[in-house]
Order: C-alpha cells, then structure tokens, then sequence
C-alpha cells in the first residue's frame, strides 16, 4: 500500500506502526523522524514563518482565512505522480492541514482513485484511537493494538505514581500574542499528569481569550505550548508572559514534539506534565522537552 500522509502527526503514527517504506509523500512541516522530509516527496507546502512574531502569525492566518485563501499548498502533480492508495489528511483545524474535502476535490480534478482517512480526534482517548484506525486501513492492526496497548500501559504508569497528591491549578496557553485557550486533548494531558486543568476548553476547539481569563483561574502551574513551536520558540514567548503570573511557576515545552500533535508523542507530553506537576513521582522528561522560566 502506498500511503500519503498531509499532517505531521500522522507521519509520527506511520513510523510508529512500522509503516516508512509504504509512506511516499509528506507535508513541509513533517519534522520527525527528521528524516521524513529528506526521504519522501513533499505533496504539502506552506509559508515559511520561523521569521514571524506569534503576532505577525495570528494576523496572517486571519488575514488568509478572511478571504477564504488556503494556507496550504496541495502539490497536485507531485501527488498524482506518487498513486497513492491511502492518504491521510484531517478537517479538525484548517490552520494545521488541508482540509479532506480539498484534497477529494484535487482527486477528482486529477482522476486519483485513492481513498482518504480522515483523523480528526477531540480527546486524548479519541488520538489512541486513530492508531487504531489507520492499523486497520493499512492491514496491520495487530501492530496497532499493540502500541496503543503500551501508551496505555505508560499513561497507567503515571496515573499510579500521582495517585493521591493534590491536583495543581495548571493553565495551559496555546498561543500568546493574542492569548489562547487550551483545547480538544491538551486539557486531557494535564489531567493525566496529576493536575486540574483551568482557563481550558476539554474536547472543544482551542480559542482566543484574555489574560485576565488566565490570571483569574489562579493557576499555580503555567505551562506555555504554542502550537508550531518547539522548545526554544515556546521558552521566547513564556519569558515574554511570565511576569502575568507573579504566583505561579511558568513552564516552557516543546510544544510540536509532545503537546499539539495528536499521535503517539502525546503520551511523553502526559509524562513531562507530570514531571513538572509532581517532581520526583515519575522520572525527569529528556532534555529538549521542558524548561522552567520561573
């Protein structure tokens, strides 16, 4: 089978289940493995923002979908030159992909007769779940039975080793400039980390608020994961928000790697919450994950 996958959580889920020699095409921001974009055909292209402020960002992404301009490129050619089988895209959030209707439509323009898996979860049980489901597209749901069966082993692990502490008020922010709410699974992390989400939107789509909804959740835990930023992008924009929260610790993670992708990842962004909630219950994130500012 060949499989064509346009968002980089799916990417990590492929690999997962052992699957790299049937991908043949990714998206521009597929960044782990490291090797997925240098080894497969790039099918998705978008603006290059690694420049931008979170400001500049948020006004852009306004600005496009305002107008109803895609913020993706869909490579037709070099997708139809591939044949995929299977592709595997989302309509969870028009920011992070192409939305499944597009690429049906591109389909049928090209006369591509593969089928597209849309993974579109809400909750950190619903992500598991979409291990499951592209195991059994791909004709290997032993082997996603099995991971999903261990990253529920891992998340039991941590549900043991904080059973009883007291729950921090953990506030988690999305983006900073404007500020955003936490939503869909990442609430789910941090309750599975030991701790009480607030200022949070559980299983529904992440949205723009005010810091003074934040400050008036009285956090004690502020762990800023900015979505598209790793861990040197999220510590710039949290020791820009620190000073908000004069009472709480302020956290920096790598936000990309384990908190906003819903694949596999997720369950080392649960441990590295835990880290950060209950020091000393479960063992310290690797380095790269996590940094406190404050």
């Amino acid at each position: 089978m060949r499989l064509v996958s346009l968002l980089p959580s799916a990417t990590e889920i492929v690999y997962a289940l052992g699957l790299s020699d049937q991908l043949v095409g990714v998206t521009f921001e597929c960044d782990e493995p490291a090797a997925a974009r240098s080894e497969k055909t790039v099918v998705v292209g978008g603006r290059d923002t690694r420049g931008m402020s979170p400001r500049e960002i948020d006004d852009y992404v306004k600005g496009a979908t305002a107008v109803g301009r895609d913020l993706y490129t869909l490579h037709a050619g070099a997708l139809a030159g591939l044949d995929p089988d299977l592709i595997l895209t989302q309509d969870l959030c028009r920011v992070c992909a192409i939305p499944s209707g597009h690429v049906q439509d591109a389909l049928g323009h090209l006369g591509c007769r593969a089928d597209v898996l849309s993974l579109d979860p809400h909750t950190l049980d619903e992500v598991l779940g979409t291990i499951l489901d592209v195991g059994g597209r791909t004709g290997v749901p032993g082997r996603a039975h099995g991971l999903v069966a261990d990253l529920r082993g891992r998340l039991e692990a941590v549900a043991r080793a904080v059973a009883g502490r007291p729950r921090p008020r953990v506030a988690v922010v999305e983006w900073v400039e404007p500020p955003f709410t936490a939503g869909h699974w990442v609430p789910d992390l941090v309750s599975a980390a030991g701790g009480e989400p607030v200022a949070a939107r559980p299983a529904a789509k992440s949205v723009e608020t005010t810091w003074a909804e934040f400050t008036g959740a009285r956090p004690d835990v502020v762990i800023v994961a900015p979505c598209g930023f790793h861990l040197d992008g999220a510590a710039r924009q949290a020791s820009a928000v620190a000073a908000r929260f004069p009472d709480a610790q302020v956290w920096a993670v790598d936000a990309d790697g384990i908190v906003v992708r819903p694949g596999p990842r997720l369950v080392d962004g649960v441990e590295a919450f835990a880290a950060i909630l209950h020091p000393g219950a479960v063992p310290e994130p690797p380095p790269g994950a996590v940094t406190r500012l404050r």
